[in-house]
């Protein structure tokens, strides 16, 4: 157990967590909607902090994240929990695992040794995924700190459900995020994530790119009859491109049925593709399909010109066309970090 940050102290030692927007209302002797986090005798604790379910170093491209030193290699961690659990849930064995009761095969890595490892690997910096990294939060932001001071970079694959004021205790340290929008209505989250209204997402997203300069790329896994209806995905494309700007990547990636939604079909080709054409119409200009190996959507392309600058091939980049942030054919501007 470790001492947990962001939480306040009730009537009769209940506490209540201020690490996610749940912002549950804890008892003693009781843990949180995650299961990470519990309280003993008013005091709040993490259950995970350290305790690593997966690691492996792994292409950037893999979170996905397109713009941000492609090619590049990333330690990369997750533990267990979640506070969303979705229904469909690729990583669901660590996700929603009970951390007291159903426990994967763990390994205690402490942030001084995540760090050395980074860099014996000669990664670029350290991700912190495959489970919702913010129930993680006092174990990422010690790593985040002694990362940057070892000159490494971060970032969070989340569903950006954190609050703001945690938010603003990593910000200085977290370099990158990568984050779901699951839906753009609150009738969608509640089906997917058990939560009553998506807009606080928005403002974390938006503090992430604005107030914090954060690189920020957005993932919209595509469930055929649950998050994919046109108007909403409109209403999405828009909003991405007016409050992030139109050289935001977005990730618009092919669902696979799994844990709870394996009686499902997967996304079509089709309406990926019609996805894709509705963020463009929108005004993005990076527009990206993902779980489809070796769609040419897959690559990246000068807005300008047209010509292909980065080819990928199962994660791995094959083509590089840039000349320092520049298209190497015209010269054009493009954004991000290369």
């Amino acid at each position: 157990m470790h001492p947990a940050c962001s939480y306040k102290l009730l009537d009769d030692h209940s506490v209540q967590c201020h690490l996610c927007q749940r912002r549950c209302q804890i008892a003693p002797g009781k843990s949180g909607y995650c299961r990470t986090r519990k309280n003993l005798d008013g005091k709040l604790f993490s259950l995970i902090y350290g305790r690593v379910s997966s690691m492996r170093i792994s292409p950037i491209e893999i979170k996905p994240l397109f713009h941000f030193f492609p090619g590049s290699q990333w330690l990369s961690m997750g533990s267990l929990g979640c506070n969303f659990l979705c229904p469909g849930c690729q990583n669901w064995e660590i996700a929603h695992a009970d951390v007291e009761k159903e426990l994967p095969p763990l390994r205690f890595i402490p942030p001084e040794d995540a760090v050395q490892l980074a860099r014996e690997d000669r990664c670029k910096g350290i991700s912190w995924t495959y489970n919702e990294p913010t129930l993680w939060f006092e174990y990422t932001l010690d790593s985040a700190r002694m990362a940057r001071e070892a000159g490494l970079l971060t970032n969070y694959v989340t569903n950006a459900y954190i609050t703001g004021e945690a938010l603003d205790l990593i910000g200085p340290h977290l370099n990158a995020l990568r984050a779901d929008l699951k839906g753009f209505s609150d009738e969608t989250y509640k089906r997917i994530a058990n939560i009553n209204g998506f807009d606080g997402i928005l403002k974390i997203l938006d503090r992430a790119r604005h107030y914090w300069g954060m690189h920020v790329e957005i993932v919209t896994n595509l469930i055929p009859g649950i998050n994919d209806q046109n108007t909403e995905l409109k209403k999405m494309a828009r909003w991405i491109c007016d409050y992030l700007g139109s050289e935001t990547p977005w990730h618009v990636t092919r669902f696979l049925p799994r844990f709870r939604l394996a009686q499902l079909s997967p996304t079509s080709i089709d309406k990926l593709e019609k996805v894709r054409g509705i963020g463009l119409e929108a005004g993005l200009k990076y527009v990206y399909l993902g779980n489809v190996p070796g769609h040419p959507a897959e690559n990246t392309h000068c807005p300008a010109c047209g010509k292909l600058l980065i080819e990928r091939v199962n994660y791995q980049v094959v083509q590089y066309h840039l000349s320092g942030t520049g298209c190497g054919y015209c010269g054009y501007f493009i954004a991000g970090y290369f």
